[in-house]
Formats: C-alpha cells, structure tokens, sequence
C-alpha cells in the first residue's frame, strides 16, 4: 500500500478510533492537534490546517490553505475553511477538557487558543499520540522498508566517487543528489525544538569527533557558526575514516543509516573500534522484540563498550556523549522509543527504531554503523539493507 497523495482511510479511521480510546482513558473530551506532522498523521493530508478530534463524532480539520487540496487529500468527511474565532466556541460544543500536544505547542499558539475557547482547560495529550505514532502499521513499515532500499542504494554508491581531495560538501552534493533522483522529498522533519539536520553527515577524519549542538554523536563542522551540523569544506585524505551518516524522508517516512568508508585502510585501533561497534548492533538487534526494556538495551551497549576498553569513547566524549545508542523514527526523525536510561516501556511490535553505535575520537574521527529496524517478536528486522563493515577504495 503506497501512502503517496495522502494516505488511505484505511489508515486514518483506524488511528482515530485508537487516539480516542486513549482519550476515554484519560478523561479527555477530545484533542485538538496542531503540529503538522500529527495533523498528517490523523487526517492525511498536510496543508496548513487544525485537526479538533471529539472523542464522539466527527473529526473537523480546519484548513488556513488549502482548503481545496486538503479535501481532496484527505479520508476525513468534515474539511473546511479555518473559521473566525467567534466561530470555534460551537465547533468545540460541550468539551470542557481537551488534549493538546504541549511539547510541540508554542506559547503564542496557546493563548490565541485559549482566547477563542474560554470554557476549555487543556490537557497535555503529548504522550498519547507519541505512543500511538510510535507503533507503525504493516503499510507503515512497508513504506519504510521502500525507503531503506532507496537510502541503502544511494549509500551504496560512494565507493564510485569517493577520492581524496574530494570536499565533504562535494562527497554530499553525489549523495544527495542520488537520493532526489530515488525520490527523496526533503530533510527530515524533527519534533524537538531548535534541532535542525539537512539531510545528513559527511565528516571526513577529525570532523567527525567534533562537539556540535545536534542531540547526537556525530555533528559534523558545517560550514559555518550559523548551521554548525553536517558537511564542511574540509578534504577527504587517505587513512582516514570518512563517516556517511543518512537519512532519506520517502512517502513522509524517514530511515535514518552510516556507514565508514576509506580511502587506503584505517589505522588498527579505529578498525578494532568499528568492528566493536558492529559487534553491539548484532547483540542488540535480536533484542528489538516486544518486552524487551530499551533502558537495559542501552546498558548491554555500553557495557560492551567499556568491556572492549572503549568506554570513554562511546557515542562522544566527555561531557559532550550522547547518553543514547538507538532512537524511533517514522515520520519525525526523533520518535519513541528511545534506548536510553530512563526509558522503561517495553518495546511493541511494529516500533521502529534506528540503532546506532558509534566511537568518536577526538583529532582523529568517528567510526561506527547505524540501520534503521523494525520490532518484531523475532527480534529487529532491518530495513535498510547494506553490508554494515568498512568499505574502503584504493
């Protein structure tokens, strides 16, 4: 089932019906959705629109623009114009205590909200859609799975035009450039605040262990202090880890992958480190299955780590590590589950998870590997299909 042009309602009526469930739950008389992402989710369609879902009778998607497009985008029965605020008192009927996503709400949003709708207390609703769109369909992981076989492709290429001398922006204009012929439809939509990522890194040598503002391991230079993430004017050289860290966002859907690559060999030590790398992914992967608790699979990892002496190396350095080794992914990059201390939800059947351990040492580069999976009761089934060791050129 392809999503294109929408989504299906075969899709839409069944989310809907689990979102209101989990409004009865919660006593909420509904929930009124305003990130875009969660509006697509639940309406299918993503134009510049409110979603109001009564916990009895019909959604209304209010549409700023356009309106024209939304309908015939959209499964839902009830598509209209944004009211007037004077209108949306009646919209809203008798519901006194309604969901809002507050983590993806801002301020301004919520007092011209509250403004128009006096009678309503709102309620944060951010964890039950997070849980919802945290388990995927099987048309869900479909799609995904059509995705990782495009990324995998197009990191499957770099060996054709990797050299030294080459700039990391260059070695990404090839990548990229491959992935919008394979039907890349942009950069990877994130739901926490002040992230940004194009769409993806390529930091060759001691740009790969640079600190950087992006809530990950690798950061990449950038090309200046205004966007410090990603690739940078900096030259491949031979002997060196060149670090290719993707994502590709294919019918609303993002897969997230790396991969080392080097020109000659690397040096023994930074082998070693990819090989332990790779080494925890395989222990992991098997445990990607319903029950499975992603705090204790973050533990096994650095365990493992530490075990190979590489414990001050593991996904950063210094005050500066990410304290995380695998994050969901669907239609927003940063999705639940996350396999990170605190984290005690078992995993569900149907989650999706990019998994991705990496050394990063500084002066010198990062090594590692990361793949995109499915949950499954036999453990994590990967998506994106590419032989994970390194892959050097003459």
């Amino acid at each position: 089932m392809a999503f294109q042009d929408g989504g299906t309602r075969a899709e839409v009526a069944p989310r809907i019906e689990d979102l209101r469930r989990a409004l009865r739950t919660e006593a909420l008389d509904g929930a009124l959705l305003l990130h875009a992402t969660d509006v697509y989710y639940y309406a299918g369609t993503r134009q510049n629109a409110a979603l109001w879902v009564p916990v009895d009778g019909e959604p209304a998607l209010l549409v700023r623009r356009s309106a024209a497009r939304a309908r015939a985008e959209s499964p839902l029965s009830d598509v209209r114009p944004f009211p007037p605020g004077r209108e949306l008192a009646a919209l809203f009927g008798r519901a006194r205590r309604v969901g809002l996503c507050f983590d993806v709400t801002r301020l301004a949003q919520w007092e011209w909200w509250k403004k128009h709708l006096r009678a309503i207390d709102f309620a944060n609703a951010s964890a039950i859609v997070r849980r919802q769109r945290s388990v995927k369909s099987a048309a869900e992981i479909e799609v995904m799975r059509r995705g990782g076989r495009a990324l995998a492709r197009a990191l499957g290429e770099v060996p054709d035009f990797l050299k030294t001398g080459l700039r990391e922006i260059d070695l990404a204009a090839e990548i990229e450039s491959r992935l919008r012929r394979a039907g890349n439809e942009g950069s990877p939509r994130l739901r926490a605040p002040n992230l940004e990522l194009f769409t993806g890194l390529v930091c060759a040598g001691e740009t790969g262990a640079e600190p950087g503002a992006f809530d990950g391991p690798v950061a990449g230079r950038g090309l200046s202090a205004a966007y410090p993430v990603g690739p940078s004017s900096r030259t491949v050289k031979r002997g060196e880890p060149v670090f290719v860290d993707y994502t590709a966002l294919i019918e609303g859907y993002v897969l997230d992958m790396s991969r080392v690559f080097a020109v000659g060999s690397l040096p023994d030590d930074l082998s070693r480190a990819l090989d332990v790398a790779i080494a925890i992914q395989d222990e992991l992967a098997p445990l990607l299955a319903p029950g499975q608790i992603p705090a204790d699979l973050y533990s096994r990892a650095v365990d493992r780590a530490e075990a190979a002496g590489l414990g001050g190396t593991f996904m950063g350095a210094g005050d500066d590590a990410a304290r995380f080794v695998g994050h969901g992914i669907g239609m927003e990059l940063d999705e639940l589950p996350v396999l990170a201390p605190g984290f005690h939800d078992p995993l569900v059947a149907g989650q999706v998870v990019a998994l991705e351990p990496k050394f990063l040492f500084p002066g010198r580069g990062a090594v590692g590997v990361e793949n995109t999976w499915a949950v499954t009761p036999r453990g994590g089934e990967k998506l994106t299909p590419l032989p994970d060791g390194l892959v050097t050129v003459p």
